[in-house]
């Protein structure tokens, strides 16, 4: 401890924070690693772990560090934030590392979020960091550090089933980021702790206000990390400038080109506004990517039906469920989506390829995006939508 540590305080309704941690007594013979991105979820759970009399140690990754996004707030692990991580673990009285992975980022993450635009697929970069720099790195180096677990500020909870540890769905529905972490392995899942997910997001506020954490207000993060102003088309576009060229505008049923792109990188499935096409008989969507022929096909609404999916490289946390309340399969094919009932057919975890059968028709499935499914709070897993067949 240094001569700037403090006790910190929670009101008498908190949480136990040895309950939030999992972790066996005495705490004090306890090393937690927290994952502190500067922000005020990763900063409140460093507070409640200190709280708890573990020893703690905060660690950050230097993602990146380019441009505008060394001064932009509420970003992740570039700049600012890591000043911010600093200054919380200096007054909490913590241990606090610095790890450059701007490398392995922009090799796992940026690039590849680069290329599957010009592949014509929408990517998830934020699940692509989850499963690569993010826990596989931080699991490493909590391991290297001796730590009993490795806590994050994530919204989601891990739940002891009768199988072992499980991953459910945050408490508060507006939070819950399980979407973005399906690709958690069991092995990880063991060490993981996710301290937040049984709490509101204003009741975190106040913790770190009344705690006296500068972050307290510090905003959300809304976009992705490593594109400062959200045009992440320009991003692409400077990593790949192939990504420009224009091309047709084709109708999925005629083939009649009906007008010319800026680049594919501007359009995904479902998407309506930007297509500028006037004169049609009713409204047109982006029913697909074309990047060999670099065209944007269009047609009406019901061309997005799709009745099932094939999913790759998916992951399965604990077994599937067989028998109980909780046998109805649900999957989100979208982080905002609502999760919508389905069939599994065939094997799914180990990186298998599967076929995943809606029972009502969705819209706007497209390839690049996760697939993340769900039995009741429970999540079984996910993966990659690489194709899909129409309704």
């Amino acid at each position: 401890m240094t001569d700037s540590a403090i006790t910190p305080t929670r009101p008498t309704d908190a949480p136990d924070p040895a309950a939030l941690f999992q972790l066996e007594q005495p705490l004090s013979a306890r090393r937690i690693v927290v994952a502190m991105s500067g922000g005020v979820d990763s900063s409140v759970v460093a507070a409640l772990a200190a709280q708890s009399g573990a020893e703690v140690i905060g660690v950050t990754l230097q993602l990146y560090d380019h441009g505008e996004a060394v001064k932009r707030k509420g970003a992740c692990c570039a700049g600012d934030d890591i000043r911010d991580a600093r200054a919380v673990a200096d007054k909490l009285g913590i241990a606090h590392y610095v790890f450059d992975h701007e490398s392995a980022f922009r090799e796992d993450v940026i690039d590849r979020f680069a290329d599957e635009y010009m592949a014509g697929r929408t990517p998830v970069p934020c699940i692509r960091c989850n499963m690569g720099v993010k826990f596989t790195d931080l699991f490493r180096m909590a391991r290297e550090l001796g730590a009993d677990c490795l806590a994050t500020g994530h919204y989601v909870q891990r739940v002891i089933g009768a199988a072992g540890p499980e991953l459910h769905r945050a408490a508060d529905p507006a939070r819950d980021q399980s979407y973005f972490l399906y690709g958690t392995t069991d092995e990880q899942l063991a060490f993981l702790r996710f301290p937040l997910g049984g709490l509101p997001k204003p009741y975190v506020r106040e913790i770190a206000a009344g705690i006296g954490l500068g972050v307290a207000s510090k905003p959300d993060s809304q976009d992705i990390c490593f594109v400062p102003d959200g045009d992440y088309a320009s991003l692409v576009k400077k990593l790949r400038p192939a990504a420009a060229n224009v091309g047709d505008i084709v109708h999925a049923q005629s083939g009649e080109t009906l007008g010319r792109h800026k680049g594919i990188i501007h359009y995904t499935v479902g998407q309506r506004r930007g297509l500028e096409i006037g004169g049609q008989a009713e409204p047109l969507y982006v029913t697909g990517i074309d990047a060999q022929r670099q065209a944007v096909l269009v047609g009406p609404k019901r061309m997005l039906a799709v009745g099932a999916m094939t999913v790759v490289e998916t992951n399965r946390i604990g077994p599937l469920p067989t028998t109980g309340p909780d046998t109805q399969l649900t999957v989100k094919v979208r982080s905002l989506a609502k999760p919508v009932p389905c069939r599994i057919g065939g094997p799914f975890g180990d990186d298998a390829a599967t076929r995943i059968v809606f029972d009502k028709p969705e819209y706007g499935v497209a390839p690049g995006q996760a697939a993340v499914v769900y039995a009741g709070e429970r999540v079984i897993g996910g993966g990659w939508i690489e194709g899909t067949e129409k309704a």
